[in-house]
């Protein structure tokens, strides 16, 4: 990864966001044949959006949508496929941890791909629940304590 990748909370509307959007779209929408409109979710405005971005263009990010004073859900987490597997999404995932504890947040839950519980298996979550189907993949829930 380069030394040059910087990470910084931003919000929609921010001069950053579009590229959070196409990577997001790139990343995770595309490749099930979903159209760019599927990438926004409802409750955007209202979650913490962490980007990962090196000369003006997103490489990684990763967003956080709170429940309730406590906890919340990990979502939408993506890092370009060039940069996949080099340390971004354990550094995102980190500083987004990092943030929410300072923010009084004690616990984070996702929906993760099944392809992808083994990188947040390392990074400490946990598997709960059965196995399910969400937008055509199969997942797992998972989650951790902060």
């Amino acid at each position: 990864m380069a030394d040059d990748t910087s990470l910084d909370f931003i919000r929609p509307g921010h001069p950053l966001y579009d590229g959070e959007l196409e990577l997001r779209f790139r990343v995770l929408r595309e490749p099930l044949g979903f159209a760019r409109s599927d990438v926004k979710f409802p409750f955007e405005n209202a979650s913490l959006h962490l980007v990962a971005h090196a000369g003006g263009t997103v490489t990684g990010c990763v967003l956080f949508h709170p429940e309730d004073a406590h906890g919340g859900r990990l979502f939408q987490m993506a890092v370009a496929s060039s940069l996949q597997g080099k340390g971004l999404g354990a550094r995102l995932v980190r500083a987004l941890e990092e943030e929410l504890r300072q923010r009084g947040f004690r616990h984070v839950h996702l929906h993760a791909r099944a392809n992808v519980v083994p990188f947040y298996e390392r990074l400490g979550y946990a598997v709960y629940g059965e196995p399910y189907v969400e937008v055509g993949v199969p997942h797992r829930n998972m989650q951790r304590d902060l």
